[in-house]
């Protein structure tokens, strides 16, 4: 089983590398050069169509990509500690919170990352208004978990889990791009502590 992966602070390939640091999970793994689009090469096309990373490959030569895929076949494979959940509504709850943090917040973050950042400049056709419209966008999506978490240690309850795995990559990067939550979000600003620690 190998993982092809990049450095940070790319968002996907930080969320599998904390998941793997959680479940104690170590794997052989190559990163690739995102600057030197490495990822788009021939050889990393034909193994992974959409040119993205991470991606694991199987012994078999199988690949499965996109992270939250990745993650759930390693979770099954090494269960404890389960981090998408033990019963069906734990399941059902995880994924609920990792779909509102990809879309609420992941959305505007990659939109402004396309659309609004001098280093995506020569590979989108920027548009500028739409970029800033993001920014907006995330910077509410922000205060809106910062009211979700009003009163809990993680996004499901009690649990440590999956979603606030796919949380802390999109807001890392949030930062990375600069949008950050201001000091008066305490709420997922100490969530973001906790959720740091804990993926150390």
């Amino acid at each position: 089983m190998q993982l092809w992966t990049a450095p940070d602070p790319a968002p996907n390939p930080q969320r599998v590398s904390a998941f793997l640091r959680v479940k104690g999970i170590s794997l052989p793994e190559t990163r690739l050069s995102l600057v030197r689009r490495e990822h788009k090469s021939a050889e990393m096309l034909a193994k992974n169509p959409r040119g993205q990373v991470p991606f694991l490959e199987l012994d078999d030569g199988r690949v499965l990509a996109e992270t939250i895929s990745i993650c759930r076949y390693l979770d099954e494979l090494h269960p404890e500690p389960p981090l998408f959940g033990g019963t069906a509504f734990e399941r059902a709850e995880t994924d609920m919170w990792i779909r509102r943090a990809e879309t609420l917040l992941g959305t505007p973050v990659g939109l402004a990352w396309q659309h609004d950042h001098p280093m995506t400049a020569a590979l989108v056709a920027q548009i500028p208004a739409m970029g800033k419209a993001a920014r907006v966008q995330a910077a509410a999506a922000l205060g809106w978990f910062d009211g979700q978490l009003q009163g809990k240690s993680w996004l499901a309850g009690d649990r440590f889990t999956m979603a606030d795995i796919a949380l802390l990559s999109i807001v890392d990067f949030g930062r990375w791009i600069g949008i950050a939550a201001g000091d008066d979000l305490s709420a997922l600003n100490a969530w973001h502590a906790r959720a740091t620690a804990r993926c150390a």
